[in-house]
């Protein structure tokens, strides 16, 4: 099974290169899966039984079914389409001895290394204008396209010693051999099928190329780019489809903007969620307290990459707590709460894992290392309820291509179809069932 799950991964992996075209994908299986799509802007006619979904800015995703009787809260899971990248300025050609390179600068906190001596190309969005009306479309130029190339040891003999970037001077692409201004435009025309003066703005990002891999003396390692955050989403999403009716109402979130801070429209720092449960509870009851009962048996997992032990940097990982890959779902805690898990959560999600049978294990950070944040908190603070924060194992972060192990993908998609499935009451103060 595993096997399958891998190749589906990397099969969504490799239709994602940002965060428009993975949210289009998640967007393609849920219309397969006879989901209706919904919009903001228009009203809502749900039905019990009902499967839907719902976009915001093409980037960030909302998906829920309602149950045949009145549902005692939400079982919400929620991750993030975007990934560190290199985002493609306006006017973005810039000639410099006989070439042409691509003014970029850094979205989310990167790896630069990674992206140096390896073939690249750009995707995104656009927005053309005719006939009086803005279109927005996906663009992908597949093929290889830029590259941004090493400076030689011989010319800077301290390379190996360590380097600091600016990314404004030692990162800009080569596109081509001092191109004709405008090309890198019909570029990305060619590739969406029109012509370039149709295009009144864009958002483009540099992306790796190459399909992502299986590796390893036993095919235990998988790796590729977007595995942060993409691969909680694809087995959230397959969870999520997978699952049987329950009492509540399962929603599976995916957000953008996570690597930025999420302060957007479409992050889990606004109102994309809090918006999409108060519509749904509306179907249900117009009352303010029946909406805050049911968010009261409601829950989160906040579902976010997490760091294994590298075995060339073990002493970077906390004494006790040391994710390893294939070893099961990572529970993130957090003295500071940086991370929302705590005692009640993370017992609710370790009876999740063992009614599914799958394995989970801690992640804390060294005592003297600052955390990273994610989803969990950020969405708490629009729709406070129990939470936790989890992920998958991985190796090289915020890298252009990134490794993770090839069991844990299908540890996710049981556990989540598990979760999909249950309710949780608080049937007295400090007792829950859930079932």
């Amino acid at each position: 099974m595993s096997e399958q799950v891998n190749e589906q991964l990397l099969d969504f992996l490799a239709a994602s290169p940002t965060c428009f075209h993975a949210v289009a994908e998640v967007r393609r299986q849920l219309l397969a899966a006879a989901y209706e799509e919904l919009r903001e802007g228009n009203r809502w006619q749900l039905q019990a039984g009902g499967k839907y979904f719902i976009t915001r800015n093409g980037s960030s995703v909302i998906a829920f079914r309602l149950p045949e009787e009145k549902p005692s809260g939400f079982m919400i899971a929620a991750s993030h389409s975007d990934s560190p990248a290199f985002k493609v300025k306006e006017n973005a050609e810039t000639v410099k001895e006989n070439y042409t390179l691509l003014n970029v600068e850094k979205y989310g906190g990167m790896l630069c290394a990674p992206w140096f001596d390896r073939p690249l190309s750009v995707a995104g969005r656009i927005v053309t204008e005719a006939d009086g009306r803005l279109t927005s479309r996906l663009v992908n130029v597949d093929r290889d396209l830029v590259m941004i190339p090493n400076l030689a040891i011989h010319m800077n003999r301290s390379a190996n010693e360590g380097l600091a970037y600016n990314v404004q001077d030692d990162m800009k692409p080569v596109f081509a051999q001092q191109a004709e201004p405008g090309r890198f435009m019909q570029v990305i025309a060619e590739s969406a099928g029109i012509r370039a003066d149709e295009i009144i703005a864009h958002d483009l990002y540099l992306y790796a190329r190459g399909r992502g891999t299986v590796w390893g003396a036993d095919g235990e390692f998988l790796s590729a780019g977007h595995l942060d955050d993409l691969q909680c989403g694809f087995a959230n999403l397959h969870g999520f489809l997978a699952a049987a009716p329950g009492r509540s109402v399962p929603v599976l979130a995916i957000f953008d903007n996570e690597e930025v801070g999420s302060l957007t429209k479409q992050g889990a720092d606004s109102t994309f969620l809090e918006d999409t449960l108060r519509r749904i509870h509306s179907y249900y009851s117009t009352s303010e307290e029946d909406y805050h009962v049911m968010i009261a048996g409601s829950f989160m997992v906040s579902a976010d990459n997490a760091h294994a032990v590298h075995p060339n940097y073990a002493g970077k990982a906390d004494p006790t707590n040391r994710p390893a890959l294939n070893k099961g779902i990572v529970i993130k805690y957090h003295g500071n709460q940086k991370y929302t898990s705590d005692a009640v959560s993370a017992a609710v999600f370790k009876t999740v894992c063992r009614k599914a049978g799958v394995p989970f294990q801690i992640f804390t950070n060294r005592s003297d290392m600052l955390s990273g944040s994610t989803l969990g908190n950020l969405s708490n603070a629009h729709v406070s309820l129990n939470s936790v924060d989890i992920g998958l194992p991985q190796w090289a972060m915020h890298s252009p291509y990134e490794t993770a192990g090839t069991k844990d993908t299908e540890y996710l998609i049981q556990a989540m179809k598990v979760y999909f499935s249950l309710s949780l009451l608080e049937t007295e103060t400090g007792v829950w069932t859930l079932g």
